[in-house]
């Protein structure tokens, strides 16, 4: 299976990354968040706006995923998909890993 590829180095790695990854996210939803609340229209309106919105970004991998080493190509893949990392934060991973994201990438 593909997970054999990968090193005991990169799961490492991803774990330690992921936490900051999804600060950096959340960070960024935020934001967002903000720009919804400061802007015009009903507080009502707002409110409903905002809460729909977090119950649908609670969902996305930059909030929570699954953590297992098996899922874990799968996982940076959903990261970058959803652009909460992009192909450059996978640097200091190991050259299998790196390529394995970029075929299934395509």
């Amino acid at each position: 299976m593909e997970e054999r590829r990968f090193t005991k180095q990169d799961w490492k790695l991803f774990t330690e990354k992921l936490p900051g990854w999804q600060e950096a996210y959340m960070d960024r939803l935020n934001q967002k968040y903000m720009e919804i609340l400061n802007g015009e229209g009903n507080p009502s309106d707002k409110f409903w706006h905002l809460e729909k919105r977090i119950k649908e970004d609670k969902q996305s991998p930059g909030v929570q995923l699954r953590l297992t080493r098996t899922d874990m190509v799968w996982n940076i893949i959903a990261l970058i998909n959803n652009e909460i990392i992009s192909l450059d934060d996978l640097e200091e991973f190991s050259d299998a890993l790196k390529e394995t994201v970029d075929r299934i990438l395509g």
